[in-house]
């Protein structure tokens, strides 16, 4: 029986792309290098005439090719061909490594940005960022495109140059912290990128399934230091074994009965879990995590004081990297270094839900078929394996299994001195820092010579990387995943036997070894490879089946284990690993959109803010919600369910018609029922305001009116919207304990997160309508009609000094607005109070009074506009407390 291999429909269009591409090679290779160039110009204008990227896919590819063997002199292969064309689909390429994946990415790069769109190509460090920029973009500057590099230390403006060229390299995470301050900015001048077209990703699986969870973070303002951090550390050192439980499986850590006894004598508490331990409890989880999960040269190691992490699947160190929600501090406890405050965060994203927002993603790597489904169900990406250039001859060894881990190094340090004899190069690829460092030991003791790549000499990377392939050479090196430089084995290392890759221990993924096993045999040389396991390997440790199996085979001793049955268990293992896994980033997924389609809505509406030159309607929106909130605020309800005229105009008339000509009298509004009370509020409220924009208007010019108010506006969206993702952090650290009432905690999640947005949405409205109504570039020329108390004396009668807190209240909201806004916009505290001055003066004019009457003002102790909001809404709580109570009765 015949059996067909299926091809994919990606595959064959690339197949029958690749036979038209051919077909054209002689015609296109007859054209001067001129007519080459103006190719593009001439595929620009098919685009703009009606053709289809489809139809000029085939030609597109063969300029590009000829283009490459000019400049670079290389011909990429057909299979580079191939491996282009599904990029060009939104695919994953999934390439051997040696196969050439930096060259196959020229093409699709092309065709895409002859569009005009953004075209990103992103890859895993600087280094790379700007090798593949530089080598490949003598290509693209001779087709006329313009190639940026975009780093970390640039300045917006180099930035913003970068993102404007057709073609920009850059590194995954600084695409997405770009995208979150773009998301920061007072005007759309001020934005660097232009539009998230078309990405193609570089060691696509290691960033949309490795860190696809890590959320990218912008933080700022500490918050307050806390001694709990210590106290927390201090506690979990007094535990012993029975005091709390690790589950394995999970990597989850908890108090036991006897641990949660410990910690209430210890702290002197009666319950640890009451509500207003819930700060110390978090503290205590994340230190048990530090100490009893976290590990040093594992997970992070220490250099200069500091707590660098490491990244489990490539082994580097991760520059500017942090745990959050308090874990980073418990590791600094744990290891006695400089306890660093906790930030509070003002913009987040997941590498997940940042790559999501591109028009068009594909990718290249040598491993992803293992999590196919993955990549389709998240990322609607189907994985295409594109055929080796050369059969692949290497082999790939049968495991070696033993009983216990000494064991296992015993066997290969005999094995590694063996081969070290015959001079064939080794790479022995191990799991930890810390591994590498005992197999360091061990080979010191037996007088091989050899190297050590990890996180601890991540520096030297590259040249350690090109000494691997040499006759004799012997390397250890932590997780070589997405390392990003080929091992290339000189001419007497082939004679030798190719390079012999060593994996110590099974990775969480296949897909992790595949590429360890990847370094070696590439285009077609030889090359050997194989994997030492043992029953103490993390694999077997974290589904409790260690004691079990050591029981069974113990009589194995030192020796190899040789039954087939425990071979299929370590894959077996693995792949249950994998499906948990991907249930767990899944499951964070879930969550993560709920936060994601609430950012998706804010930053809609703050581009609507920045894009518009007149915010008349926006404005009338948000005044129609702030006045529907505050009549239906039951503050102003009283006891026997009528309206508290009194209070609620005393309320409006000091928060939003201090500027207005018009004062709100009770007897003026006792007349209406509520529906008619918030059509008659509210038309007033436009008439007013549209007074005080024509002021803005008269003094300053119709741009300067778009411009205060989008600076007001944007300030008001910023805070709430931080305050926003903060409260949403805890929300979802407190859901996982509705589980306990056998509740969903996805749907309890979802539930309060849609009212917290509400709540979010009814702020922003409220905040932004107080403070435009408050804006002090609103004030007349000529302000002699407003009736306020400008003058200020501290010594003033009880009634006098009634009438001037309110001036001081509005003096000293209008400094402290403009302080916190030149902070925002990062000057100095001496430039601040400089600026600060002049304000001052500013506003001495418009309120014809003298400048020391308001440096009296800002230094008088009465509340501020925040504070008697704060002390309102505290207000409204308790009533709504006291309401509940008696309904309860």
């Amino acid at each position: 029986m015949k059996l067909f291999k299926f091809k994919s429909t990606e595959m064959r269009i690339a197949e029958a792309t690749l036979r038209k591409i051919n077909a054209l090679e002689k015609t296109i290779s007859k054209l001067t290098d001129e007519e080459l160039r103006k190719k593009t110009n001439e595929f620009r204008e098919r685009l703009k005439t009606g053709e289809t990227p489809d139809q000029i896919r085939p030609e597109v590819f063969a300029v590009s090719r000829e283009a490459t063997k000019r400049v670079l002199g290389k011909r990429p292969y057909d299979v580079q061909m191939i491996g282009g064309i599904i990029l060009d689909l939104g695919s994953v390429a999934e390439m051997k490594t040696g196969e050439g994946k930096t060259i196959t990415s020229i093409a699709p790069v092309y065709q895409n940005a002859l569009t005009g769109n953004s075209v990103i190509v992103s890859t895993v460090n600087e280094y790379l960022a700007e090798r593949d920029a530089e080598e490949m973009g003598q290509v693209f500057n001779f087709l006329g495109l313009t190639v940026g590099i975009n780093k970390a230390q640039m300045s917006t403006n180099l930035k913003r140059e970068a993102y404007a060229c057709d073609v920009v390299y850059s590194v995954h995470s600084e695409l997405g912290f770009d995208y979150l301050r773009d998301n920061m900015v007072m005007s759309k001048e001020e934005k660097v990128q232009r539009g998230l077209d078309y990405i193609l990703l570089d060691e696509v699986d290691s960033i949309l399934i490795d860190e696809a969870k890590t959320p990218l973070i912008i933080s700022g303002g500490d918050n307050e230091e806390s001694n709990l951090y210590s106290n927390a550390d201090l506690f979990v050192r007094t535990l012993s074994k029975d005091d709390y439980y690790i589950d394995e499986e999970t990597k989850s850590v908890y108090l036991t009965d006897k641990g949660i006894e410990k910690a209430n004598k210890y702290f002197n508490f009666k319950n640890l879990y009451d509500i207003e331990n819930s700060e110390l409890v978090h503290r205590i989880q994340n230190a048990l995590r530090a100490h009893k999960v976290m590990k040093l040269d594992v997970e992070y190691i220490v250099r200069n004081d500091k707590i660098e992490l490491v990244d489990s699947f490539t082994g580097r160190i991760m520059e500017g990297r942090a745990y959050s929600e308090g874990l980073q501090q418990a590791i600094q406890a744990k290891e006695r270094v400089t306890i660093e405050s906790e930030t509070k965060t003002l913009a987040t994203i997941t590498y997940q839900n940042f790559f999501r927002l591109f028009k068009k993603i594909s990718g290249m790597t040598g491993t992803a078929l293992t999590e196919e489904k993955e990549f389709i169900d998240i990322y609607n990406m189907r994985v295409n394996v594109v055929p080796t250039n050369k059969p692949v001859i290497r082999k790939d060894d049968k495991d070696e299994i033993y009983v216990d881990m000494h064991s296992k190094w015993k066997a290969v340090v005999r094995e590694v001195k063996r081969i070290y004899k015959t001079g064939q190069p080794v790479l022995i690829g191990t799991a930890q820092v810390e591994d590498s460092e005992a197999l360091h030991e061990y080979l010191l003791e037996v007088g091989v010579p050899h190297t050590v790549l990890n996180a601890k000499q991540d520096a030297s990377e590259a040249e350690i990387i090109a000494r691997a392939g040499q006759l004799g050479a012997v390397t250890i090196a932590t997780n070589m995943a997405g390392r990003g430089t080929d091992i290339k084995p000189s001419k007497e290392a082939i004679e030798a036997g190719g390079l012999y890759v060593l994996g110590t221990e099974k990775a969480e993924s296949r897909r992790i070894d595949n590429q360890l096993k990847g370094r070696s045999g590439r285009q077609g040389d030889v090359g050997y490879t194989k994997f030492f396991l043992s029953l103490d390997d993390q694999l077997i440790l974290r589904f409790g089946l260690q004691d079990k199996w050591k029981e069974i085979f113990k009589s194995y001793g030192e020796d190899q284990i040789a039954e087939e049955s425990i071979r299929k268990a370590f894959i077996a293992a693995q792949k249950k690993i994998e499906g948990f896994n991907y249930d767990s980033r899944k499951s964070v997924l879930n969550f993560d959109d709920v936060i994601r389609q609430q950012r998706d809505l804010i930053y809609e509406q703050r581009d609507l803010i920045l894009n518009r030159d007149d915010l008349g309607s926006i404005i009338k929106k948000m005044i129609s919600v702030a006045i529907e909130q505050t009549v239906n605020n039951p503050y102003f309800v009283m006891k026997n369910n009528t309206m508290d005229f009194d209070t609620f105009v005393l309320y409006i008339n000091q928060n939003f018609m201090r500027l207005t000509q018009h004062k709100f009298e009770v007897n003026e509004l006792r007349k209406f029922d509520k529906e008619e009370l918030i059509k008659y509020i509210k038309d007033v409220w436009y008439l007013e305001y549209d007074k005080l924009r024509q002021n803005i208007i008269d003094k300053y010019g119709i741009s300067a009116l778009a411009r205060s108010e989008r600076v007001i506006i944007l300030n008001v969206f910023d805070k709430a919207w931080q305050d926003h993702i903060n409260i949403m952090d805890k929300l979802r650290r407190s859901t996982n304990l509705v589980q306990y009432a056998q509740k969903n905690p996805y749907q309890v999640y979802t539930q309060l997160g849609s009212k917290k947005f509400k709540e979010l949405t009814n702020r922003i409205a409220l905040e932004s309508t107080v403070n435009l109504f408050n804006n002090y570039d609103a004030l007349p020329s000529s302000n002699a009609s407003i009736d306020l108390p400008w003058m200020i004396n501290p010594n003033e009668s009880n009634e006098q000094s009634l009438q001037s807190q309110q001036a001081i209240d509005f003096i000293k909201y209008l400094i402290s607005n403009e302080r916190e806004f030149l902070a925002k916009q990062g000057f100095s505290e001496n430039e601040i109070n400089e600026q600060i001055e002049a304000k001052k003066a500013t506003i001495a004019k418009e309120l014809k009074i003298k400048i020391d009457e308001i440096s009296v003002a800002e230094n008088l102790e009465v509340n501020n506009l925040e504070d008697e909001m704060a002390a309102i809404e505290a207000e409204i709580d308790r009533m709504n407390a006291e309401k509940d109570k008696l309904n309860n009765q």
